[in-house]
């Protein structure tokens, strides 16, 4: 059977989980099409999604296509929730991207579409509401040419835009020739000689849609349902089917976890080679987005499966944290005509539901490690305490708020014990008011936020290095540690590095001092934690076992693990001060529409807010800015825009890059730890073998 598994994607409000409905329908999943306004819609399972209009978590559906079972995977458009998308992408055969025929492209629309090419994943582009007021496919069309920068092949043309008639019009133009060409020289000779067919531009086009060198343009309405049919057949014929060998080693990616109605953990996954059988007993774990959640955020730049410590050379790179387990599998589903069913076995291509994997996390891969999960989108930059209401106790809350990471690992829970607070960090708002409506309605836990703050990150500023010698100079740790910590590039990760031989001590001890690095890099000196740096081990030893006459082993005078966790933090935060550290904050990319006449008000008011214009254009009485502001300064630029712009004023902003923060006082993080900074307070916390 071939399987082809779908993404839909989309800016929010672009009509995406409409056009799913319209697909079911027209596939004969459902008898009547879902409303979003009603809630009524087969992919927006939650109550919270349904009463809200939005899709909030990623939902699964197949439909039967001329012979090939589409797994749709209907996702969030709002860019709160862009990690439901990220996680989905790692699955995917191939996508459709929904693009509004009167609002156009917008922010998330080139985000997503960024990234889908960055993957090279195969996608479609469907211009959704051809029938509203205002829709117009020409300029739409030339705006996609312009903004998001990909080779388009309009597949026809909408008739009657922007009325209740309207309707598509199939046919390719004489345009896609010169799309195709540029990436066929045979195509292109034919082409130039006269001599090329209809058939042979079919055939590239599919070849080369299916190898997403080229985008396929639809236009259509999923409430009306004009163009879809047409879509439906370049779905089945544009887009390549899932491949795998299903006789090979096992392997899967896990992209979604929830809760079943018993709290029974459910893994969703992704089958890419071999076959999962129930009463199975199948290997997992992972090195990657949940144990960085673990440590921090601190990245790996060992991956998924990084390399192991090799001896000789004095020397290892990047090993990955790794966290391996195994359950026997109790359960499991696959997705056949609008619902998921149970089965005995699945092999390579399909999406599956398994039950019996308790420890199971997203990300994890199932089996021998394949495709590993990698963040594609920016990571969260807001952060709030969560406050419990009346008869909310904490123990509680931290509990609800660790089960809500495990749904969504960009979700970081911090929790403050000195406090007694729990924080979590969010991409915006909405999904906070989310996870409050979350924690009330499946956890019974009442919950208020104090202020959104920003995420900063620290870096390195130069080379610091630090040592302390077993038994010396008020050491109380039975353990010798020496650290480097020098600059990494940004999204280089944290890379853990020995210039010590491997056998100088028991490799328990040496994987003490990487994961205690990788967990003490979450707070720097000014308490953000440090995405990316180096971090070398110079010195170490250890006190072994003596042997005493009648006496037997000295455990008291000898080194653990204990003691290399002891001494880590206090090596390391030293070896950073020398270093020294700079704090960056989140930066915006923005783009501002505006009448060109309220532009001398505006630019002043960018200026204060420490926006940086970077080119100004005109289009007839409208100007448009493009440039970058701090991440912290956003709200309070859509606040301050209506009256700025008589109401005309239309802002699209997303994540760009980390800055050094050059104006006011540095901000600080309240650390959570034992305070490796105050040497003293630190001991007391840690260890009662503190010396004189």
């Amino acid at each position: 059977m071939h399987l082809l598994n779908l993404g839909i994607l989309a800016h929010v409000d672009a009509g995406k989980t409409s056009l799913t409905e319209r697909l079911l329908h027209s596939a004969g999943v459902i008898d009547e099409i879902g409303s979003v306004d009603a809630g009524s819609t087969t992919t927006d399972t939650l109550a919270l999604e349904r009463r809200r209009g939005i899709t909030i978590k990623s939902a699964v559906v197949s439909f039967p296509l001329d012979g090939v079972t589409v797994n749709l995977i209907d996702t969030p458009g709002h860019p709160d929730f862009i990690a439901e998308v990220e996680r989905v992408l790692g699955v995917l055969d191939g996508a459709v991207l929904v693009v509004s025929a009167v609002e156009g492209v917008q922010a998330q629309t080139r985000v997503l579409m960024r990234t889908l090419r960055r993957l090279r994943i195969p996608t479609l582009i469907f211009v959704n509401k051809i029938d509203r007021r205002g829709a117009d496919g020409s300029a739409v069309l030339d705006q996609m040419a312009r903004r998001l920068s990909v080779p388009l092949v309009p597949m026809g043309e909408p008739a009657a835009p922007g009325t209740p008639a309207a309707r598509f019009v199939p046919g390719l133009g004489s345009a896609a020739p010169d799309v195709l060409a540029d990436h066929d020289d045979d195509l292109l000779a034919a082409y130039l000689d006269g001599s090329l067919a209809d058939a042979r531009v079919r055939t590239a086009l599919a070849a080369q849609s299916r190898r997403a060198l080229v985008h396929p343009v639809y236009f259509g309405s999923a409430i009306t349902g004009a163009g879809v049919p047409e879509l439906i057949t370049g779905i089945g014929h544009l887009l390549p089917a899932a491949d795998g060998d299903p006789a090979g080693p096992l392997s899967a990616t896990v992209f979604k976890v929830e809760r079943g109605p018993a709290g029974e953990k459910v893994a969703y996954a992704r089958i890419f080679s071999g076959a999962l059988r129930v009463r199975d007993r199948v290997p997992f774990g992972s090195g990657g987005a949940e144990d960085a959640r673990a440590d921090g955020g601190v990245r790996n730049a060992g991956g998924l499966d990084g390399p192991p410590y090799r001896p000789g050379g004095g020397r290892a790179v990047g090993r990955a944290v790794r966290r391996r387990a195994e359950g026997r599998v109790t359960g499991l589903s696959v997705f056949e005509a609008g619902t998921d069913v149970r089965r005995d076995q699945a092999g390579a291509g399909r999406i599956v539901k398994v039950w019996g994997l308790d420890g199971i996390r997203i990300g994890d891969a199932l089996g021998r490690p394949g495709t590993a999960y990698r963040h594609h989108f920016a990571p969260p930059t807001l952060e709030t305490v969560v406050v419990p209401g009346p008869g909310t106790g904490r123990r509680s809350l931290h509990l609800a708020l660790t089960q809500l990471a495990e749904q969504d690992p960009l979700i970081g829970v911090r929790h403050d014990e000195q406090r007694g607070e729990t924080s979590v960090s969010l991409y915006g708002e909405v999904q906070k008011e989310v996870v409050q409506a979350t924690l009330a309605e499946e956890y019974g836990l009442d919950v208020t936020f104090r202020e959104t703050t920003t995420l900063c990150i620290e870096r390195p500023a130069g080379t610091g290095h630090a040592v302390e010698f077993n038994k010396k100079d008020g050491n109380p740790f039975l353990a010798t540690v020496g650290l480097r910590v020098e600059p990494a590039p940004p999204g280089a990760g944290v890379e853990f590095r020995l210039e010590v031989e491997l056998g100088s001590m028991p490799y328990a001890f040496f994987k003490a001092v990487e994961d205690t690095v990788r967990e003490t890099l979450g707070q720097g000196l000014h308490g953000w934690r440090i995405p990316d740096c180096t971090v070398t081990m110079t010195h170490s030893g250890y006190s072994p076992r003596q042997s005493h006459a009648h006496q037997g082993f000295d455990k008291s005078m000898s080194s653990t693990g204990y003691d290399f966790r002891g001494l880590t933090p206090l090596v390391l935060t030293e070896a950073l001060r020398r270093a020294g550290t700079l704090v960056h904050e989140p930066m915006h990319r923005f783009r501002l529409e505006a009448p060109v006449d309220t532009l001398g008000a505006l630019l002043p008011v960018l200026a204060r807010l420490g926006a940086v214009p970077e080119t100004t254009d005109a289009l007839g009485a409208t100007g448009v800015l493009r440039g970058t502001v701090p991440a912290a300064r956003v709200h309070e630029l859509e606040q301050r825009l209506p009256g700025l712009t008589r109401g005309e004023g239309a802002l699209q902003t997303a994540f760009d890059h980390y800055a050094p923060v050059t104006r006011g006082t540095v901000p600080r993080r309240p650390r959570t730890d034992h305070n490796p900074l105050n040497r003293k307070e630190y001991l007391l916390n840690v260890t009662r073998r503190v010396g004189d």
